[in-house]
């Protein structure tokens, strides 16, 4: 399993904090930082104008306008706050099986996020799941927190007893009743879920977040026979133990395959109707390109 100093190598980290998030909707009362909030009161960037009526800050009125035109108009800026990103990792049976583990990518793709969001005076959180949901650390800012939060995430990677299974509805239950304040929830999974598809969906109801999908794949979650070749083969389900014996023939395959494609283009369908973002995201791959991939010009709109 990696250690801290595997998940923190300078160059990774350095790559992901060229990139940077832009969020387009940021809930109030947050602190002052480099994202922009749907509030409109006295930040730094004019946004607009409105007439003036009582009770408002005499100190926004704009009195060229007023000697201009005879009428009181307040000045109207954009104000800037922190965007709260809360990570949500997998770490449920079935991410750890292979060598290496596809968990280590969603928690390498979780760190970078990490690393570009401190670095703009950001709140991170990190909350691990399998079959219920953990507060692994709660939203916190700054730049130096960077290497204690490596630390923890890399506590995730040590040998355990039992992982658990893919319970979703449960570990979004939980994380919905934290009360955290409104941000970008992102969720790095192989969303290996025994409830399909619905249970994605239901897991993702009602929660007032914005919301990234990051998809833990292999080329040979679609192709077994890829690794594997024709035969007589016993799969054992990674969370449940739950065995079975299958012939593995080309007809066989093709409607595993028709499946698998159901599922890859019915996650697709949530994440458009959720409005989310959806990265398929290469475990064999480097995380920092492929995350770079969401962003346009080095900056993401969430």
């Amino acid at each position: 399993m990696p250690s801290t100093q595997e998940f923190f190598d300078p160059a990774f980290l350095e790559a992901a904090q060229r990139l940077r998030l832009v969020a387009r909707r940021v809930a109030p009362r947050g602190r002052f930082a480099d994202q922009r909030s749907r509030d409109r009161g006295a930040g730094l960037e004019f946004q607009d104008y409105r007439p003036y009526v009582a009770g408002d800050d005499l100190r926004a009125i704009d009195w060229t306008v007023y000697r201009r035109l005879g009428r009181v108009f307040l000045r109207l800026f954009e104000e800037h706050e922190d965007l709260p990103l809360y990570l949500l990792p997998d770490v449920s049976g079935s991410a750890w099986v292979e060598d290496p583990p596809r968990a280590v990518a969603g928690l390498r793709a979780c760190l970078a996020l990490a690393a570009v969001s401190l670095g703009q005076h950001d709140t991170v959180g990190v909350f691990p799941f399998s079959n219920d949901l953990e507060v692994l650390q709660r939203p916190t800012s700054g730049k130096g927190r960077l290497m204690q939060l490596a630390a923890r995430m890399s506590t995730l990677a040590e040998p355990v007893a039992e992982r658990g299974a893919t319970d979703l509805r449960q570990a979004m239950k939980r994380f919905r009743a934290l009360g955290l304040r409104e941000g970008l929830v992102v969720i790095a999974s192989d969303f290996f879920d025994p409830g399909g598809l619905d249970a994605i969906k239901d897991a993702l109801r009602g929660l007032r977040h914005e919301v990234l999908l990051i998809q833990l794949a292999r080329a040979g979650d679609r192709d077994p026979l890829a690794a594997h070749g024709p035969g007589d083969l016993r799969f054992v389900d990674a969370e449940t133990g739950e065995a079975r014996d299958v012939s593995l023939t080309a007809d066989v395959l093709a409607r595993y395959q028709s499946r698998y494609d159901d599922f890859s283009s019915g996650l697709a369908a949530i994440a458009r109707g959720r409005g989310a973002g959806l990265l398929a995201l290469d475990a064999d791959e480097d995380v920092v390109p492929q995350i770079a991939s969401l962003f346009e010009n080095g900056r993401r709109e969430v």
